[in-house]
């Protein structure tokens, strides 16, 4: 799993999951508009217990089917 380092704190690993404010600033956009992804079924969310995450992997195939 990739290392971020953040110039304040020791190295932290990113996630594999994401939180919805976590994907929002992930993706650049709102949380909203991330909301608005699920329904459209552009994004699937993931629940964990009484959470909603997102796999980074599906945030990342979002970006790549953006970019294509």
């Amino acid at each position: 799993m990739p290392t971020i380092r953040n110039s304040k704190t020791a190295p932290v690993v990113a996630s594999a999951a994401l939180t919805i404010d976590e994907t929002a600033d992930y993706l650049r956009i709102c949380r909203s508009t991330v909301y608005k992804l699920f329904r459209e079924g552009q994004l699937k969310p993931a629940k964990v217990g009484g959470r909603t995450l997102v796999r980074r992997v599906d945030a990342d195939e979002f970006l790549e089917r953006c970019v294509a």
